[in-house]
């Protein structure tokens, strides 16, 4: 969604109240596409400042669909945001200011793009489903969270495979 900022730049000490949507149907980064499973409608409001600032603030919450780093199972991870921008108006420093940010395109905020910035920056180093998660098997791939798989657990050193051939040799005698 894009939001026409032109009138409150243009007038001074003008406050403006909107309520804006997320359009965002997925989150998608290098780490992969993300579903958002559950997003709100929420108040923007702007502020002009004696022809100095323009302030943006508002507040909302977004809920995405992250895999387990150990299991695979999806997490709904929920991203508070609190949009607290703030533009400098004065002379030559509005396109300036305005250039350094890729959610303003001229006089528009894109509402989109914004959030976008605001998750990516707030984006977990690791999601668990449960601090316990068992994780997968490495060699059949079962969820050890909800079954006990049938492999060998115990893995053979590949270091210790010459003494192991010795001490296999031992039994054969």
């Amino acid at each position: 969604m894009r939001v026409e900022l032109a009138d409150i730049i243009s007038c001074e000490n003008k406050e403006m109240s909107r309520q804006v949507e997320i359009e965002l149907m997925s989150f998608e980064s290098k780490l992969g596409q993300f579903p958002i499973v559950d997003r709100a409608p929420f108040v923007l409001k702007f502020t002009n400042e004696n022809h100095k600032r323009l302030l943006i603030q508002g507040e909302t919450e977004v809920t995405i669909a992250i895999p387990c780093d150990r299991c695979l199972e999806n997490v709904d991870k929920k991203f508070p945001i609190v949009i607290d921008k703030e533009f400098d108006l004065t002379g030559s420093n509005v396109e300036k200011s305005m250039e350094e940010s890729n959610y303003m395109i001229g006089t528009n905020l894109d509402v989109d793009q914004l959030i976008f910035g605001e998750i990516l920056v707030s984006w977990p180093m690791k999601v668990l489903c449960n601090e316990d998660c068992k994780g997968i098997c490495k060699r059949c791939g079962a969820n050890l969270n909800l079954t006990e798989c049938q492999c060998q657990k115990t893995e053979p050193d590949p270091r210790m495979a010459a003494i192991q051939d010795i001490f296999n040799k031992f039994k054969e005698v």
